[in-house]
């Protein structure tokens, strides 16, 4: 036991990176910041910021707007509304895969950290479940880099939205830039990929083996 345990240190690191990554990608499909924008027309933004994010858009007003909000206006959309981007489209769509396949990432690596904390020498108990864990750890980073990378390339590039008129928003912002669910998406996928390569890298011991088949 005390050999097999020894193997696994980058695994559990990967565990634990993985479950970082795992969360802040979920915390990253739920902020609003993903693009800042700076418009020029405060009559409605009061303050002459808007967050746009995967799901709705929010900003700042001391017009009464929405019904429940006495500041801030939020309208929500979906993947079904004609005027969204591709970029967010495909966040929506590739962040709710990341986090299922993050998650089945997670339970491969806590079964198979399991079996090796328990003195369980059966190789295809956790070999296998390792190699599973890794291989939906870095899907799952791949999914998060896709529509983050695109995402920021929409903003370096300051492409515009078409919002219908009931959002409240300009179709174009004087200027924009990435917000905060942009870096905690990268940290995201940094995370996700170094504990896929960590869970990929394991290799059974030959004396665990031979204990096995003796």
């Amino acid at each position: 036991m005390k050999s097999l345990v020894s193997t696994s240190h980058l695994q559990l690191a990967a565990f634990v990176l993985g479950t970082i990554g795992w969360i802040l990608c979920t915390v990253s499909m739920g902020v609003v910041e993903w693009r800042v924008w700076h418009v020029d027309n405060t009559t409605v933004i009061s303050s002459g910021v808007a967050w746009v994010g995967i799901w709705k858009v929010c900003f700042i007003s001391y017009l009464h707007v929405s019904p429940g909000y006495r500041e801030q206006f939020c309208h929500k959309f979906s993947s079904y509304d004609s005027f969204i981007p591709h970029e967010i489209y495909a966040a929506q769509g590739l962040l709710l895969i990341a986090m299922f396949m993050g998650l089945l990432g997670l339970a491969a690596t806590i079964f198979a950290l399991r079996n090796v904390y328990m003195g369980i020498t059966h190789k295809t108990l956790i070999a296998p479940f390792f190699l599973v864990g890794g291989t939906f750890y870095i899907l799952a980073g791949l999914c998060v880099l896709i529509p983050v990378s695109w995402n920021f390339y929409s903003v370096t590039h300051n492409q515009s939205i078409a919002f219908p008129p009931s959002y409240y928003m300009p179709s174009s912002p004087v200027a924009q830039e990435a917000g905060a669910a942009i870096p905690v998406g990268i940290v995201a996928v940094i995370l996700l990929l170094l504990s896929g390569m960590f869970s990929l890298s394991y290799r059974f011991p030959m004396t665990a083996n031979t204990i096995t088949k003796s």
